[in-house]
């Protein structure tokens, strides 16, 4: 599972053409490796993932065959772990252009079976929770082919399961034989032919090998070396392999059937090379990006036209009643009474009566200010990040590159949230500084921090790869406090040395009293109702987003989603302007938490959709409940903060604006 920290909030939400981005393109910032024939093609495994327990466990965590000389491990960077990649390398040899048959790996004991212990091994436990392996080669992730009964489509998926639960004896069975598919194409390199590889595809099975030991040992026991087992393996004999059950394979040849995960098991794999032309190195990620035959392409042209749907209708409604309305009572404020006209006749009334007290404080002007700085640091980092994707700089062949660049991003916009912050509260006429720019630099970063801490200790505990190491927990508090934190400072200090906001018309000493308002101008009734349209503007491809995080998926149409964040933007101002309008000409002027709040509540509608997604992860663990309820709290907290900031500072240029083009004696 990609650890939920890729949600923080840029997750939520042109340059080029939105088509181009889910099919072929280059990546930027990557190299493609060509081979020559009989060179060696490195197969590394990842850790592996599960949808029902969302907590990764590293591969030799289980019994699997290990190199000679023990397993290593890539160098990974600061994304790869807070990711929960664990990437090592493997046992399995393969040459470029040289097909293998049954290739031993090695016989290894997974433990006793169900039936001998109440408490099963590893292996089964494994199986039981869905655990699926990700293997790497060339940098590519390993894609699963699930065949249909009549063979008429193949459809990918990322990874491979590493057993299954028949359905008829209910066992746990081991996919202890794979054939690896690997497409490649020639290339010209120096006028010498090489190759680069373009897919990789697994189709894994379970066979109880029949083979006959060579060599025993004192016990009577078979060794565990692969020479001591005779060849050729007839039991793994490609033509024997037979479909039973929907998604996963069993082999049924001269007796044999699939191997139950315990006891002594032998490991085997097929390698396969296949040529292919017509797919090139730059549209390999294809298969992953547009899986299920390009059907989600169309649900994200329906997104956006759902979107683009809801903006024009936003849109339509300002232009009919705000400008057209506003046009009438400039003219009216405008109109010098004549002697036949009665000065009364021209008595204001509606938003201008309220000119001297609609800039006034509002309560809580630190909170205020400190989610407003907040708020547009999210919002800095969501943009900056979803264009440099939607640019292709941050490709999945990058591999942590898009959590990488979601951290650098918050923390070098860290001296943007003191000057906002700043600014705001010396608007506000706030006088201890020092204690609004601490509590911008400690706030919101505190809160994510100590959530993440204690999701680092649940993971810990589960024996999760998610677990950061202490190394690396170390690099994000000297992010914190050693860039961020002194960047908040220094945003802070050249915030309070520029002028505050300056508004367009004096505020008096004493507050007008504010009429009784209608059920329906309520705070809480136009915060769920302003928080509809932008929640139904990004609603489904939120869908796509939710998967990627939960359900092991690639999510890569970033010029679909820097639409959707758009338009998601856009609705909370228009939503927000609309209901200011409304609530200034009824004579209320406490805008200021109104219009963050009506924004704000998106992510309160993103919250309840998160339950209702929750019910399709089959997960039944607390540990499981903790840590997707947990993550999806922070990061609707974060993305109610970003929407708001967003919904204030858009009521706030509408109502400069609007102010200032009246004239008050």
């Amino acid at each position: 599972m990609p650890s939920p920290w890729n949600l923080v909030p840029g997750a939520l939400l042109l340059l080029g053409s939105a088509t181009t981005m889910t099919n072929a393109f280059y990546l930027p910032g990557v190299n493609p490796k060509n081979y020559k024939k009989g060179e060696e093609v490195k197969l590394k495994v990842n850790s592996m993932t599960s949808v029902k327990t969302h907590s990764p466990v590293e591969y030799y965590r289980l019994p699997f065959c290990k190199p000679e000389n023990g397993p290593k491990r890539d160098n990974e960077n600061l994304g790869e772990f807070l990711a929960g990649d664990r990437i090592e390398s493997s046992p399995f040899k393969l040459i470029m252009k040289e097909d293998m048959y049954c290739e031993q790996v090695c016989i290894s004991n997974l433990g006793r079976a169900e039936s001998d212990s109440t408490s099963p091994n590893k292996v089964i436990r494994a199986i039981k929770r869905d655990y699926h392996n990700n293997w790497i080669v060339d940098n590519l992730p390993s894609a699963s082919k699930l065949e249909d009964e009549t063979d008429t489509y193949t459809k990918y998926w990322q990874g491979f399961p590493i057993g299954f639960i028949a359905s008829d004896d209910g066992k746990a069975y081991i996919n202890n034989h794979v054939n690896l598919e690997i497409e490649y194409h020639t290339v010209q390199d120096q006028g010498e032919e090489r190759y680069r590889v373009v897919r990789f595809t697994v189709e894994p099975f379970s066979i109880k090998h029949d083979y006959t030991p060579q060599v025993v040992d004192d016990d009577g026991d078979a060794t565990n070396t692969v020479a001591d087992i005779s060849n050729p393996i007839l039991s793994c004999d490609p033509k024997a392999k037979t479909k039973k059950h929907t998604n996963f394979y069993m082999a049924t040849h001269n007796g044999h059937m699939a191997q139950e995960a315990s006891g002594r098991v032998l490991f085997t794999y097929d390698v396969q090379w296949i040529e292919n032309e017509e797919l090139h190195w730059a549209s390999r990620w294809d298969v992953y990006l547009s899986m299920n035959d390009g059907i989600p392409s169309k649900v994200h042209w329906l997104s956006i036209a759902n979107s683009l749907i809801i903006v024009f209708v936003l849109t339509a409604m300002i232009a009919a009643i705000l400008v057209r309305n506003l046009r009438r009572d400039y003219d009216r404020y405008a109109k010098v009474p004549t002697d036949e006209e009665r000065a009364e006749d021209l008595e204001e009334f509606g938003w201008k009566l309220v000119h001297a007290d609609v800039f006034r404080v509002p309560s809580h002007p630190m909170l205020l200010s400190v989610l407003c700085g907040s708020g547009v640091q999210l919002l800095g980092m969501a943009f900056l990040t979803i264009l440099f994707a939607a640019m292709g700089f941050l490709s999945p062949a990058n591999r942590g590159s898009l959590l990488m660049a979601l951290v650098l991003l918050y923390v070098l916009m860290g001296s943007v949230n003191g000057f906002v912050t700043a600014k705001m509260y010396k608007t506000f006429k706030g006088k201890s500084w020092q204690k609004a720019t601490t509590v911008s630099a400690f706030g919101f970063p505190g809160l994510v921090f100590a959530t993440f801490f204690f999701m680092d200790m649940l993971a810990i505990t589960q024996e999760s790869s998610d677990a950061v190491p202490f190394t690396t927990m170390l690099t994000v508090l000297v992010l914190w406090f050693g860039i961020s934190t002194p960047l908040v400072y220094f945003g802070a200090f050249m915030g309070f040395k520029h002028d505050p906001i300056d508004f367009p018309v004096n505020t008096s000493n004493i507050p007008r009293q504010i009429p009784d308002q209608p059920w329906f101008m309520s705070t809480t009734f136009t915060a769920l109702l302003g928080g509809i349209m932008p929640f139904g503007a990004c609603f489904l491809e939120l869908f796509f987003i939710m998967s990627s995080l939960w359900m092991d998926q690639y999510y890569y149409v970033f010029g679909f989603l820097l639409l959707t964040f758009t338009i998601l933007l856009v609705t909370c101002a228009e939503i927000t302007i609309l209901f200011n309008y409304f609530q200034l000409c009824g004579e209320d002027y406490n805008w200021w938490w109104r219009s963050f709040s009506t924004a704000a509540a998106c992510a309160l509608y993103v919250y309840g959709y998160s339950f209702h997604y929750f019910s399709q992860l089959e997960s039944s663990s607390s540990a499981t409940y903790i840590l997707y309820f947990g993550y999806m709290t922070l990061i609707c907290i974060a993305l109610g903060i970003m929407t708001g900031s967003v919904g204030l500072f858009s009521t706030l240029y509408f109502n400069r604006t609007i102010y200032s083009y009246i004239k008050v004696e």
